[in-house]
Formats: structure tokens, C-alpha cells, sequence
């Protein structure tokens, strides 16, 4: 029996702008974070394959630290990074277990389908 996720667990999808379609729907990583004040660790990004370069904007943010009021902020932001929350799938065994089953979701179902970053 699959037990479920801590109520603390919060997973994002982070993208960028994506130049063919002219919007930030560009998924370069998932960011999990568990909130409950004794969590070790905090947070974990996986990151998709392949996009260091398109990953930079996030990576210069997450090197300035994550806190729940930064993703609160980032989240409501518009822009060229964008943070979408996502579910916690079902049968997850950690946090890093729960962002790279969202990861492989995005592999699976939502890359596949985005045109070349160059349009292509």
C-alpha cells in the first residue's frame, strides 16, 4: 500500500521563454521543496537533459538560495522563467523520487511534442 506524500512536499515545473512559440513554456527542471522545518534536504532540482545553456536564468536564481517566499513571488512572475506547481505523483518514495517521476512525465509526454527551440 502506497503511502502518501507529506502535505509539506511542493513540486515545480521550472521553464523558460521557448522562441518558436513566444511564451515560457520551456520545461528545464523540476524543483521539489519539503516545507516541514526538520527536512533534510530541503529541496532538490532535477534537471532535463541537454538544456544547460536554456537553464542558465534558473540556475542564476537557485544559486541565490530558495525559500517558500521566493517561490510564492516566482510563481506569480511573468517573464522569460516561469514556475508552474505540479502534483506529487502517487508512489513516490522521497522527495527527489517525486521530481524525477515528474521529470520523466515531461521526457515522456510534454518535450516530445514542443517544437524545435529554433522553430525549426
Amino acid at each position: 500500500m502506497a503511502v502518501p506524500a507529506p502535505a509539506t512536499w511542493q513540486l515545480s515545473i521550472l521553464t523558460v521563454w521557448h522562441p518558436a512559440l513566444g511564451m515560457a513554456v520551456d520545461p528545464v527542471a523540476v524543483l521539489a521543496l519539503d516545507a516541514a522545518p526538520d527536512a533534510d534536504p530541503a529541496q532538490h532540482v532535477v534537471w532535463v537533459p541537454l538544456v544547460y545553456d536554456e537553464a542558465n536564468p534558473w540556475r542564476e536564481r537557485l544559486a541565490e538560495g530558495v525559500t517558500p517566499e521566493k517561490v510564492d513571488r516566482w510563481q506569480q512572475e511573468n517573464g522569460v522563467c516561469q514556475l508552474s506547481l505540479t502534483d506529487v505523483p502517487p508512489g513516490a518514495a522521497d522527495l527527489r523520487h517525486a521530481a524525477e517521476l515528474v521529470l520523466d512525465q515531461l521526457l515522456a509526454e510534454v518535450i516530445p511534442v514542443l517544437p524545435p527551440r529554433d522553430g525549426a
